[in-house]
C-alpha cells in the first residue's frame, strides 16, 4: 500500500448497487477531479517504480490509460496500450480470458516490446485478476518481462491479486477495499 493509500481511499466514491444490486462500485472519478488526490495517486506509482529502470508501462483499456500515461511520462518510459479486441490498427497478438459471465479478449501490437523489455502492467482495479493475467501473458509472449502488476484498488475478497501472485507476478495496489467498506 502507498503512503497515500488511506487518503486516496477516502476520496474514492462507493456507489451501492451499481451496476447491479449487491455490487459496491468503486468510482475513481472523484480522485481524478481532485488535483491534490490525483497528484498523490500518480506520485504513489512514480515513487515506487522510479528506480526500477522500466522500459514501458502497459496499461489496460480504458481506465488503466488514465494512470498509465502520466506514470510513463514521469518515469521517462514508453506507454503501451493493452486494448479490447478490435481496437488496435496494426498486427496484434491476443489473449482471451474468462469473465464471471463469459469471455473477453485483449490485444497488444505485435511489435510493442523488444526481447527483455522491463514492463509494468497497470489498471485501475484488481477484481478477479483475469484482465491483468491476460495482459501479463501477452507481454511475456511478446518477449517482455513483467516487473510487477499495479492498480489503484485491490478487491482481495474476489481473489484476483492472489491469482496474479500465484502466476508468479508481484502485485501493488495503492489501496484495498473489502466487500463491506
Amino acid at each position: 500500500m502507498s503512503i497515500y493509500g488511506d487518503y486516496i481511499k477516502s476520496v474514492i466514491r462507493t456507489v451501492p448497487d451499481w451496476p447491479q444490486p449487491g455490487v459496491n462500485f468503486r468510482d475513481i472519478t472523484p480522485v481524478l477531479q481532485n488535483s491534490a488526490a490525483f497528484r498523490k495517486l500518480i506520485d504513489s506509482f512514480v515513487h515506487r517504480y522510479q528506480e526500477l529502470n522500466l522500459d514501458a508501462i502497459a496499461a489496460i483499456d480504458a481506465r488503466g490509460f488514465i494512470i498509465g500515461a502520466p506514470v510513463a511520462y514521469e518515469l521517462g518510459c514508453s506507454f503501451v496500450p493493452v486494448r479490447k479486441k478490435g481496437k488496435l490498427p496494426f498486427k496484434t497478438i491476443s489473449e482471451t480470458y474468462t469473465l464471471e459471465y463469459g469471455e473477453s479478449t485483449v490485444e497488444l501490437h505485435s511489435d510493442a516490446f523488444r526481447e527483455g523489455d522491463r514492463i509494468l502492467v497497470m489498471d485501475d482495479l484488481i477484481a478477479t485478476g483475469g484482465t491483468m493475467l491476460a495482459a501479463a501473458s501477452l507481454i511475456q509472449r511478446s518477449g517482455g518481462q513483467v516487473v510487477e502488476t499495479a492498480a489503484i484498488i485491490d478487491l482481495p475478497e474476489l481473489g484476483g491479486a492472489q491469482k496474479i501472485r500465484d502466476a508468479g507476478h508481484g502485485v501493488f495496489a495503492v489501496c484495498t477495499f473489502t466487500e463491506h467498506e
